[in-house]
């Protein structure tokens, strides 16, 4: 069924190459660097998890907070691997994590044309917020 544990520095390489196989994953070339991904699990390291299955990473989570509220990105489990609750399973933990640190409420980005992430998202009683213009800015050009 698969073990959850949690995500370290040396479950990287994996987790990228998963993301990078994985429809409905948005990769940014400095967030999701090595280094990058090593300064969030830095500043985050009790709430980012990976499910394991023989020896190799099929699903992550990356889920960090503020001190006010958390957010989750990079939730996937590779298709050869889906629909066993692997990806429920993340999320509780993910979510577990947040509330032993006094967090009570999280976010996520799913983007508009990824019906199956919306799908889970919503059988797993997240709600979509239609009343919210999701905004960004770059604070330095990537490579």
């Amino acid at each position: 069924m698969g073990t959850i544990a949690p995500m370290t520095a040396c479950h990287i390489p994996e987790a990228v190459l998963l993301w990078k196989h994985t429809e409905g994953v948005g990769l940014r070339s400095q967030d999701d660097s090595p280094e990058g991904l090593a300064t969030f699990l830095r500043r985050n390291p009790t709430t980012s998890f990976v499910a394991v299955v023989e020896h190799k990473v099929v699903g992550t989570v990356l889920c960090g907070h503020d001190g006010r509220r958390g957010h989750l990105y990079h939730l996937c489990v590779d298709p050869n691997h889906r629909r066993l609750g692997l990806g429920r399973r993340l999320v509780e933990a993910a979510v577990a994590a947040l509330r032993s640190e006094g967090i009570y409420k999280a976010s996520l980005v799913v983007f508009s044309n990824n019906q199956e992430g919306a799908k889970f998202w919503k059988s797993l009683g997240w709600q979509q917020r239609t009343d919210l213009t999701y905004w960004d800015f770059t604070l330095q050009a990537q490579d």
